[in-house]
């Protein structure tokens, strides 16, 4: 065993080694000072610290750390420091809903798998951040869940009057067995400005003719196919069949609603409004009747669409010429051509995603091609069929989804004209652009470089007329609150279960709601102007009671010993916010679910009132429940922070640890997680950018925070059993 002397601190030289194990440190004596035993000099600063084990060594608790994904796995200082020095880790964004669920709600597991696969077998466990949030939520395909229906006018002027149903006399309209009433009911339609027909079954209702309503003569032309369709529901299971005179077979069996299935007498309804649609061309006449047949099932209350009652000749001449050769892509993309994007930037969509018909054009706006004030980059265009008229109004039509949210922009060719630009999102949405020609048009581009992604296009129409034949306009469908609460709770549950299913084996504990609480200690509502584009808020639309259903379903599908969480912010500088929070989790479990834990987060600074945080600890303590710090960090306000900073954070960092350790009683106490592992800029492009708060500095060296960890965690200062030699 060797020893060398040390030196006054001020003297003191350090050259410090990468490695935290075994250091070795580059000693000069400074001649103007006599000889001194190791006995009587305090070690320095630097070199207490580099004494120090790893972080996790001082406690019995969970030592936990927020860390990027990306980082543990591409950056080997960053992986080693969290292997070394924490027992779980919190991955900080790609957990979340928004980066796990696809367009088309399906959650993708393989880079997490991969990543948990590597962290596990390094002995780390996985807390599970986070099941229910407001944000970083995929959005856009939640609120496309509940978006309006839009449907499109039908093609022709319609050929059945309804002005019997609309001034509600029913003049003009028979039935040979009207139930218990046929009505017409204001406000009950698809829209609530809408009318409806509203029929109910007696209650020995058993037959098809026992409830019917009549049309008046419709009249036709011979030779030609006639599209009938009608929007219905019913307020419990019903079934109904269409009968005619007028035909030559008044009961056809058919494919009512017109998708290819099998041909049926009759067609069932819910409560959710569907449409039947079918084509007839078999008339003995010049005209023909429509009969609805309600009264199969007794009791049933049926509700149709008025304006949606439709009989439209599907081989009249259309009322509205269309500009474009090729709008609706049913026999393909011939017209159209890319002017500017990728190699893949233009095709032919599958059927299904389609609005309607056999095909819709397909633009793939890439990365290369695409981005903010570059719409242009990807262009699909395709040349009017006729010179357009100066002076004229033309209306611009189409429907349009994305694959995640993006931005489309119509523009023309020759004199251009240029629309604003429109949102997109994974819902269908109709789009109208009117502009005043100069008659130097000669063409329609679709600009899709906007926003990078995949986007399809359907029903192209260009005309000076109404675009949808002379009718108001496609048919706008708002959902209800109900059927809006159903929707995004079955979205809930399918987001909860396949997370906690498919981790079953590899986490065991989870924050299931993060920060449901306002400042002044009450629930969020969900109700915010200028949302970010990953905000959406369950409680909006499943209530007080969201809460009570995720740590049900998180308890249902995981393991029996997982511990549950419950976890927000700013519960150390608003003690209001904090009892808050305890009193929902009394809420909580008054309704009959179980929540394990509380986490704090914070995100405090080095001016952080610290009577409030001791406070806060007090009551969470008095909740009986486990109580976590879930996301500590502080601030300094700077990222080249003074020493007088550091030891400012230190002491805070300390001071937070102990009031843990003194107001939370052991059985209580889950643990600690540090939010970050280093001042390194990769790790603060999106959280505290130009700052200092965590426990290594920007090169991976230990802080003066990592001793202040270190003290708290202990309990005492640790660096006062160093006897202030090496031994190497």
């Amino acid at each position: 065993m060797k020893y060398i002397k040390l030196l006054p601190i001020i003297a003191v030289v350090l050259t410090v080694f990468s490695s935290c194990d075994d250091q070795i440190m580059d000693w000069k004596k400074d001649s103007t000072h006599g000889e001194v035993t190791t006995e009587e000099l305090p070690l320095g600063l630097v070199e207490k610290i580099s004494r120090y084990d790893a972080l996790n060594t001082y406690t019995e608790f969970t030592l936990g750390v927020g860390i990027g994904l990306n980082q543990y796995l591409e950056n080997e200082a960053y992986h080693n420091l969290t292997n070394a020095n924490f027992d779980e880790i919190t991955v900080g964004y790609d957990m979340k809903h928004g980066p796990m669920v696809d367009a088309k709600g399906e959650i993708q597991f393989e880079k997490v798998d991969s990543f948990l696969e590597e962290v596990t077998g390094n002995g780390l466990s996985v807390f599970g951040h986070t099941l229910v949030w407001h944000a970083n939520q995929d959005a856009s395909y939640l609120n496309g869940l509940i978006a309006a229906t839009v449907i499109p006018a039908s093609g022709g002027s319609n050929s059945l009057d309804l002005s019997g149903l609309k001034d509600g006399t029913l003049a003009g309209w028979g039935a040979w067995n009207s139930g218990d009433g046929i009505t017409v009911e204001d406000g009950s339609g698809l829209s609530s400005s809408s009318q409806a027909v509203k029929m109910i079954a007696s209650s020995s209702s058993a037959q098809a003719y026992e409830l019917q309503l009549i049309t008046p003569e419709i009249p036709v032309v011979s030779g030609h196919t006639y599209e009938v369709s009608f929007y219905i529901k019913s307020d419990q299971a019903g079934k109904g069949r269409i009968s005619f005179s007028g035909l030559e077979n008044n009961y056809p069996y058919k494919d009512w609603y017109n998708t290819g299935g099998s041909w049926t007498e009759a067609f069932e309804t819910t409560s959710q409004w569907q449409q039947v649609k079918f084509t007839v061309n078999d008339f003995t006449g010049v005209t023909f009747k429509v009969n609805f047949d309600l009264g199969y099932l007794p009791g049933v209350t049926y509700l149709i669409d008025v304006d949606n009652i439709k009989v439209v000749d599907q081989d009249a001449v259309p009322e509205v010429v269309n500009m474009i050769a090729n709008g609706t892509f049913d026999g393909g993309i011939d017209g159209w051509a890319k002017w500017n994007g990728g190699d893949t930037a233009l095709s032919l969509a599958d059927v299904a995603d389609a609005y309607e018909g056999n095909g819709a054009m397909k633009i793939i706006a890439d990365a290369a091609n695409s981005g903010a004030g570059g719409q242009w980059k990807t262009q699909i265009h395709s040349d009017f069929t006729a010179n357009l008229t100066a002076g004229e109004e033309y209306t611009i039509s189409y429907f349009i989804k994305s694959e995640a949210a993006g931005s489309v922009r119509c523009s023309t060719t020759g004199s251009a004209h240029y629309q604003s630009d429109q949102a997109t999102s994974p819902t269908w949405q109709y789009v109208e652009w009117v502009f005043t020609a100069d008659g130097g048009e000669t063409g329609l581009n679709f600009d899709l470089g906007g926003v990078e992604g995949t986007y399809y296009v359907d029903n192209v129409v260009v005309t000076t007329g109404a675009t949808d034949g002379g009718n108001s306009g496609p048919t706008i469908i708002e959902k209800t609150d109900e059927e809006k609460s159903e929707i995004i709770g079955n979205a809930m549950e399918d987001w909860i279960t396949g997370m906690v299913t498919h981790y079953k084996n590899n986490i065991h504990a989870w924050d299931v709601v993060n920060e449901p609480m306002k400042e002044d200690g009450t629930l969020r509502d969900g109700n915010k102007t200028d949302p970010e584009s990953d905000y959406f808020s369950w409680v909006k639309y499943l209530g007080k009671d969201y809460a009570v259903t995720a740590f049900n379903l998180a308890r249902q599908n995981g393991n029996a010993t997982d511990k549950l969480f419950i976890n927000d912010y700013n519960l150390e500088s608003s003690i209001s916010k904090c009892e808050g929070l305890i009193d929902y989790v009394e809420y909580i479990e008054s309704q009959g679910a179980i929540v394990d834990g509380i986490g704090t987060q914070m995100h405090i600074s080095i001016n952080s009132d610290r009577d409030k945080i001791a406070e806060m600890f007090q009551k969470l303590a008095a909740s009986g429940k486990l109580i976590k710090v879930s996301e500590l960090d502080v601030r300094l306000g700077t990222k080249n922070p003074t020493v007088a900073q550091q030891a400012s954070q230190a002491d805070m960092y300390q001071y937070v640890l102990d009031m843990y350790m003194k107001y939370i009683p052991a059985a209580q106490q889950y643990g600690v997680t540090i939010w970050g592992v280093s001042d390194n800029e990769d790790e603060h492009q999106y959280w505290l950018p130009d700052e200092s708060p965590n426990l290594w500095d920007a090169d991976y060296n230990r802080k003066h925070a990592f001793k202040g960890v270190c003290d708290g965690l202990a309990g005492r200062d640790v660096s006062e059993d160093f006897s202030g030699e090496l031994e190497y």
